[in-house]
């Protein structure tokens, strides 16, 4: 009998399997598909094109420096030279990753004034601050509501905790900034990966894992991509002791609370302890429970380019595409999206963000594609439904309305720019909810494996858990499904890590 069998080898189950196994408790990790990462991997989509793109998910953030401490991870997270770039017709929105004279000035063209550059640095100040305090909790036993807003006010001013916790941050936006534009900027951070109105605080859930990681709330880029991620938690894991194995799909799982069972083929493997690293709905199936799924709203597009496009704005290309290069994100865009697509209707004008990783980590190239660039556009508002019956014809159709909204922005058509693979075609892949669920087996294609909770006890009872617990004693959720799980974190990992050993 295993001390703990994790069903799921994406990175947050080989997080747990490494803190276990160092622990001296005997792991086993099954995998349904041929490698492990899940969506943290690196490949090349495209025939005799050596690139190693961060294919599925693509930036670091949320993932603490303990973790990659306490488990010995040799990464590097690489920080862009430009933090987002927003076209607005002939001018645009430059944020520098240390603001100088080109942000005040691209401010002032677009607002008519520094009035908002100034609210906008005293709310991100205001925002670091608190992801300072907050960070490390989320690798703690969870505490009361009142506790963390009591912990919060104490390192930052005035409304911060109603502004993120308790108002719609629509509404907040609508308050801080004049600009809709400005807005829309801020705004991006509570959609990504989250089928929301502005107006709703399910925005508000997904903004504050968007500005918490790590105590500064920095995207950054893994050097290697994602895949150098994974093959450093499998690295550990392996070193550790903790059997991977691949291939590995499981069918069934099966505890009274004391002992459990999971069946994989021919197999059926005993533990003490079962860690779920699939989506809590895929986990209720495995129990046989009747479940609903949490579906996905985004579409990922993966471009190798020849070369960058020049912009029409006359802003270099290399720092415009190095951060955040949001196309058509404005307020006001982003909530008309929303609208459309929860009424059933593909947006009419499609918002979304781009950026190129090869800007800031040139390794993922291979020699033969020097000069060449990625380009990763990420676009929001799409939900599984949507694509339901026609997810062929309808990503190719959107694949197309995106490179016609960015080709309105360049001086020659993107596709000028594309490489070709050894089949001579262009090299560019989409992956909409319903290819997610397919190939990866996320329910509907969630990112986020459901919905996102607060990182705080809802409920008394809840008080000095850790979030993974399930109705089931022995049973645990170790991934994004997790209460403060979400996005290449690990922090799902390591408090079901913690959990179990609280109890082994």
């Amino acid at each position: 009998m295993d001390d703990v069998v994790i069903v799921g080898g994406g990175h947050n189950g080989l997080v747990a399997a490494a803190y276990l196994a160092r622990a001296g408790k005997s792991v086993r990790v099954l995998e349904k598909l041929p490698h492990v990462g899940g969506a943290a991997v690196s490949a090349s989509p495209w025939e005799g094109v050596d690139a190693r793109l961060s294919r599925f998910s693509y930036l670091v953030s949320l993932l603490p420096d303990q973790i990659a401490a306490d488990l010995g991870l040799n990464l590097t997270l690489r920080s862009r030279s430009a933090s987002s770039y927003t076209p607005n017709g002939k001018s645009g929105l430059l944020v520098e990753r240390s603001p100088g004279e080109a942000t005040l000035r691209s401010f002032e063209a677009v607002c008519g004034s520094l009035d908002d550059w100034d609210r906008w640095q005293r709310w991100y100040a205001d925002l670091e601050s608190m992801a300072a305090a907050l960070a490390p909790t989320l690798l703690e036993p969870l505490v009361s509501r009142e506790h963390l807003r009591v912990h919060v006010d104490a390192v930052v001013r005035g409304r911060l905790w109603e502004q993120v916790f308790e108002r719609p941050i629509g509404a907040t936006l609508q308050e801080l900034f004049d600009n809709n534009l400005v807005r829309g900027v801020v705004a991006t951070d509570a959609l990504i990966g989250t089928h929301s109105s502005l107006h709703s605080l399910r925005a508000n859930k997904c903004f504050l894992y968007h500005i918490v990681g790590n105590g500064t709330g920095e995207w950054k880029v893994p050097v290697g991509g994602m895949g150098a991620v994974t093959a450093e938690l499998e690295r550990v894991a392996r070193e550790a002791g903790a059997q991977i194995v691949t291939g590995a799909e499981v069918t069934s799982v099966e505890s009274d609370g004391k002992t459990a069972s999971v069946t994989c083929g021919d197999s059926v493997f005993e533990a003490r302890y079962v860690l779920s690293n699939v989506a809590p709905s895929v986990l209720g199936r495995l129990q046989g429970k009747e479940v609903h799924d949490a579906p996905g709203c985004q579409l990922k597009i993966n471009m190798l380019l020849r070369k960058l496009p020049e912009l029409k704005s006359g802003v270099d290309a290399r720092l415009a595409f190095a951060g955040t290069f949001h196309l058509d994100e404005s307020y006001d865009q982003l909530e008309t999206a929303y609208l459309e697509s929860a009424a059933g209707q593909v947006p009419s004008v499609l918002p979304g963000e781009m950026y190129c990783h090869s800007l800031t980590d040139p390794s993922i190239l291979g020699p033969s594609l020097a000069g060449h660039e990625t380009l990763t556009l990420f676009g929001l508002h799409l939900p599984a439904s949507l694509f339901e019956g026609r997810n062929e014809l309808l990503r190719d159709e959107l694949v197309r309305r995106y490179l016609d909204q960015l080709n309105a922005h360049l001086v020659e058509p993107i596709q000028n720019c594309l490489a070709v693979d050894a089949a001579g075609k262009p090299c560019i892949e989409a992956r909409t909810p319903l290819d997610l669920e397919e190939e990866l087996g996320l329910p509907g294609g969630n990112i986020f494996h459901g919905e996102l909770d607060w990182p705080f006890a809802e409920t008394d009872d809840e008080i000095g858990k850790w979030g993974v617990e399930t109705d089931v004693d022995n049973v645990f959720v170790c991934g994004a499904g997790s209460r403060r799980g979400g996005g290449v974190s690990g922090i799902g990992g390591h408090n079901a890590a913690r959990a179990v050993l609280e109890r082994i």
